[in-house]
């Protein structure tokens, strides 16, 4: 199969690139910046330089393409308006450039977040509704718009369109010299004793890799006009701190703060107080983003490895980067001084009645060390 891949140098791409050159394929990727492609040494692939905002250059890149991955996309909330030109406008360009180069299938990489949160009443899957009023969060947003319009372009164009709904992933890059993305920070931050804490409420955690072999199952199996859910397991954030300080044998008290504090962070950027975390980065942790991938499983015949391998995996390589020193010229930032007050509070004992109080009180407020 000839298949093009945007966003082939992110942490996702960079698998699907490989899992596309391993069992065969013709790949070509779409690249912007030459010095991305060192996330892809030791793939073999071909380059298609382009733009995924250019409609032009990207019709020339999908000449003779049977097949496009478009993973390419915004993980941030902000500047606001790229992430919104990358998740929203981009999933267009690529469907009507597809279907002007004449490519019969196109598979869109959205997010878990696009579809909505569980709200407490159990996972939720590929029909859930997302809210009317929207989450008011960027980056969910925006990847929301992005596959409705892409969905409807395809429709228009008469383009198989599959969108791939992958859960929070983690694992090892496809070049292990490259940086944390944001998806495995968490992980870097807690074994560099710079995570302060987490928000009390479950996330979907999956792997890299199986994520990469769920969008080839997408190409294959998909149904056009249909999402799948590439999803793991879900677990609270604190027991997942729990299980790397298990695995790792690295041990920092980090709070678990109440999902309440979501409001209190929009209070206080409402009225121009500074703060370690933003509103934006409390509402989209403190959500209940609970998912099933059922339906992925039953059509695609999608599989999931545990996390205990997917985070044994990630933290030898995240522990590989610290000795290597790949973090020694990194700034102090308000979230690392206040691990680091954890971690004064920790050796002082002032944190066992705190952790005495998690038993009176009945819920998690030190998780880690």
């Amino acid at each position: 199969m000839r298949a093009c891949v945007t966003g082939g140098t992110g942490f996702v791409g960079a698998h699907v690139v490989r899992a596309l050159a391993e069992r065969g394929d013709d790949v070509r990727v779409v690249y912007r910046d030459a010095n991305r492609l060192k996330a892809l040494n030791g793939v073999h692939y071909r380059r298609a330089k382009s733009d995924v905002l250019d409609y032009k250059s990207m019709r020339r890149a999908l000449r003779g393409i049977d097949v496009l991955f478009h993973v390419a996309g915004n993980v941030a909330s902000s500047p606001v308006e790229s992430v919104w030109e990358l998740n929203a406008e981009a999933p267009v360009v690529a469907v009507e450039a597809a279907a002007a180069a004449g490519v019969g299938r196109v598979v869109l990489t959205s997010t878990i977040s696009a579809i909505g949160t569980a709200n407490g009443n159990g996972p939720a899957d590929e029909s859930t509704r997302y809210p009317e009023d929207w989450l008011g969060l960027t980056y969910p947003d925006s990847k929301h718009a992005g596959e409705r319009a892409a969905l409807e372009a395809a429709e228009r164009h008469g383009i198989d369109l599959v969108v791939v709904n992958p859960a929070y992933v983690l694992g090892v890059p496809v070049a292990r010299t490259h940086a944390c993305e944001t998806s495995t920070r968490t992980i870097a931050n807690y074994l560099r004793g710079r995570l302060p804490g987490v928000l009390d409420a479950p996330m979907n955690f999956v792997d890299v890799e199986d994520v990469a072999h769920g969008q080839l199952l997408a190409a294959d199996r998909g149904r056009p006009g249909e999402r799948y859910i590439l999803g793991g397991v879900n677990v609270r954030w604190a027991e997942l701190i729990d299980r790397v300080a298990e695995l790792s044998d690295v041990r920092y008290p980090i709070v678990v703060l109440p999902t309440s504090i979501r409001r209190l962070t929009r209070i206080r950027e409402a009225i121009g107080l500074p703060g370690a975390l933003s509103a934006e980065a409390s509402n989209l942790m403190g959500q209940d983003w609970r998912f099933t991938s059922k339906k992925a499983r039953d059509e695609l015949g999608y599989t999931s490895r545990p996390l205990d391998d997917t985070l044994r995996a990630t933290i030898e390589w995240v522990l590989e980067r610290i000795a290597e020193g790949a973090f020694d010229e990194s700034r102090a930032s308000p979230l690392s001084r206040w691990a680091d007050s954890m971690q004064i509070a920790s050796r002082l004992g002032l944190l066992a009645p705190v952790r005495v109080g998690q038993r009176v009180l009945g819920r998690r407020i030190v998780a880690g060390g």
